[in-house]
């Protein structure tokens, strides 16, 4: 029976498979040689330490024997690292090695609203859009059945918002939402240019991650980033698109490009238009709100009034 992540206990023996997330280099240490790996599965993640004696080519043999997207059988014991739980593994007494056989529904986590649902609402939106050359825009993404699958199952990141299977689709969703209802607030805005620029502002995130039993950058995705992806994708299609007006396409490009801020965060031109604007915050907000609420529920029953986040610092619990 799998043991998921979030229900080990410290002192207690594990047996159970994870995906192996990455694997640290061999070092020495006092009694042989040793080294770290993080595991995972769709409850979270957990770093397990495998010490071995002084024979390095036997440590060695085991440290090669699997890499970073394999499942491995664990058997260890619960232990503590700087106040983190973590998985000690000793030569002799316990065991890590490759295995074939594993349910991958163990490894990634699903959204937990519904995706048909989800997907519904979206197709809604879409449908209310009444600029012409913008919905046939979108719809030539979103009528193709095997792109809408591919959609509503991908993941919006590897691990900081909606790392999920469906996340993206949650996460476009409520970007569009928080756009619609700043549109209500400020009607002077292109509510059609804004809804469409937050159905496609992450589109190409389908190309920038795979997934296996973890969630990876794709190769295309670390050289070239989901922003240079999405917009090409966007482009391409309104070439297609017979008459599209070259005023609406450079502001839709621009939206994309500028959706994350700035250059620090990988986007090549800042917003410069309200509609733009509009689409960054809503961005930045629904994957904020998403790392606290997610932060609160993982912490709720730890007793602690705080938690800390190397992103977003500290976190009230209460």
């Amino acid at each position: 029976m799998k043991q998921f992540i979030k229900d080990l206990e410290f002192g207690k023996k594990v047996e159970s498979k994870f995906s192996v997330k990455y694997r640290h280099p061999l070092r020495e240490y006092m009694n042989g040689f040793m080294f770290v790996i993080g595991l995972a599965d769709k409850t979270g993640e957990i770093e397990a330490m495998y010490w071995g004696g002084k024979n390095l080519e036997k440590v060695k043999n085991v440290y090669e024997s699997f890499r970073e997207g394999d499942v491995v059988y664990v058997s260890g014991i619960v232990g503590k690292f700087r106040d983190k739980l973590k998985i000690d593994i000793n030569e002799g007494e316990e065991v890590i090695r490759k295995t074939e056989e594993y349910e991958i529904e163990d490894f990634i986590a699903e959204t937990e609203r519904n995706v048909e649902e989800m997907a519904s609402e979206l197709r809604e939106i879409i449908n209310s859009i009444g600029n012409q050359h913008l919905k046939f825009l979108i719809n030539s993404f979103f009528n193709d059945s095997e792109f809408f699958e591919e959609f509503k199952k991908a993941p919006a990141a590897t691990y900081i918002h909606h790392a999920c299977i469906g996340g993206l689709l949650e996460h476009t969703l409520g970007v569009v939402k928080l756009c619609e209802a700043a549109c209500s607030i400020y009607p002077k805005m292109d509510r059609e240019l804004v809804l469409t620029g937050a159905i496609l502002h992450d589109i190409g995130k389908l190309k920038e991650f795979k997934v296996t039993t973890n969630i990876k950058i794709s190769e295309e995705g670390m050289l070239r980033g989901h922003i240079i992806i999405g917009d090409e994708l966007v482009q391409k299609k309104i070439k297609s698109i017979e008459g599209f007006p070259e005023a609406l396409r450079l502001k839709l490009s621009h939206i994309i490009l500028s959706h994350h801020g700035s250059n620090e965060y990988q986007s090549p031109k800042e917003p410069q238009f309200p509609e733009a604007v509009a689409v960054h915050y809503a961005d930045e907000f629904d994957s904020k709100l998403y790392q606290y609420t997610e932060i609160k529920e993982k912490a709720k029953e730890s007793g602690d009034f705080r938690a800390y986040s190397k992103r977003l610092g500290g976190v009230y619990l209460k």
